[in-house]
């Protein structure tokens, strides 16, 4: 067991993805900013959290020129509810500190490497489209094409194929649009760069890109006949957005240093994983799986196991398990070797409310080592 996180990352390795079982058990965001600190101490420079890209520019604004305050990133920056987290603002407190007194170079990035979504719902691409077009200067008068927000919110856009909208003349029309906008934002790089920063640029190419997932999105929303086909396109569209982003965030920080990413474990597993939507069972590769198989040893998972948690309503995992095994060779918290445990089986006294997924065979043998949390909540402060 070790809580230096330099005894599992190789020096090739410049993208270290920390997973956690669950959202819900706060001790993991602790330990993440822990583990954080000592990676930034060996040279990286930024961290991406499971969170809507766009969103995030906001945080990364105020962790880098301190634009705006710590309430405003915290509200305004993070999706998914995230911002309500106390660890995540222990982490951009502490990043906004570390960056006071530094030269730009030297300051820590913080990323967003969701796609503006999340798998039953998808937002109107209006504020995206638009962002990309003002900065092109274009005079594009995409209103009557987008329609009322309302449209593209609602949860039937997404769950019903017979009322989605993304199949509409309008829709198609805005993927040209956003398409064409897309082409002239490169073809035009030099003089908009020249003209503005590469800041900006990026600003609006993110924003771009994030429409046009929205867009692909609600167009595989339409899919008719076979349901899991059509629900299945829907988790690759986000999790090829999620690898697209993690990419676009390499290129950017590849000469400042590594980054680390958070998130699920579903997200950044090597294999296959598994999700139960609908009534149906479906077989996915997550960013982490289509990441990992194109950085090969440049990329590193660590994947996040749990003991117990009083948030969570867990109790000690049952004997046998994986977590179990781990739970009786690592007291608070601690990394071990992926193949530390080999006899084992997945526990089985979870519940879909907990959002927890177990430790099993096929996660272990494709990671590069665990962080377990015997027992979470008691004490949040891993």
């Amino acid at each position: 067991m070790s809580q230096d996180i330099g005894d599992f990352v190789s020096a090739s390795c410049e993208l270290v993805a920390l997973g956690e079982p669950t959202h819900r058990e706060p001790s993991f965001g602790f330990a993440r900013n822990e583990l954080f600190a000592q990676l930034v101490d060996r040279g990286f420079r930024s961290i991406a959290l499971e969170t809507d890209r766009v969103a995030a520019l906001i945080v990364d604004d105020f962790v880098r020129n301190g634009v705006g305050s710590l309430d405003t990133a915290m509200s305004e920056g993070f999706s998914h509810n995230f911002g309500e987290q106390a660890a995540n603002r222990e982490l951009v407190a502490w990043m906004r500190e570390y960056n006071r007194d530094r030269p730009p170079l030297e300051r820590l990035a913080f990323h967003g490497f969701d796609a503006p979504m999340e798998n039953p719902d998808a937002p109107s691409p209006r504020r995206f489209l638009e962002h990309a077009r003002d900065y092109l200067r274009l005079d594009l008068d995409l209103a009557q094409l987008l329609g009322a927000d309302e449209r593209w919110d609602r949860a039937e856009a997404i769950m019903d194929p017979t009322v989605s909208i993304g199949a509409t003349a309008e829709a198609e029309r805005l993927r040209e649009i956003a398409d064409d906008m897309l082409l002239a934002l490169y073809a035009r790089a030099p003089e908009l760069i020249a003209a503005t920063s590469r800041a900006a640029w990026l600003n609006a190419e993110i924003h771009l890109t994030a429409g046009l997932c929205l867009l692909r999105y609600h167009r595989q929303a339409v899919h008719q006949g076979d349901e899991r086909v059509r629900l299945s396109g829907l988790l690759d569209i986000r999790e090829t957005a999620m690898a697209q982003n993690l990419f676009d965030i390499r290129n950017i920080e590849a000469r400042r240093g590594g980054t680390m990413v958070g998130a699920h474990n579903a997200h950044l597993q090597r294999n296959q994983g598994t999700i139960h939507m609908a009534g149906m069972d479906f077989g996915w590769f997550g960013a982490g799986a289509i990441v990992g198989s194109l950085l090969g040893e440049r990329y590193a998972f660590i994947a996040g196991s749990l003991g117990s948690s009083e948030t969570l309503g867990l109790g000690e995992p049952e004997p046998g398990t994986y977590e179990s095994v781990l739970q009786s060779r690592i007291a608070g918290w601690g990394l071990a070797p992926a193949d530390a445990v080999t006899s084992a089986r997945p526990r089985t006294d979870t519940t879909p409310r907990q959002g927890y997924s177990p430790l099993d065979r096929a996660i272990l043998d494709t990671a590069d080592a665990v962080l377990h949390i015997d027992t979470g909540s008691r004490s949040e402060r891993a």
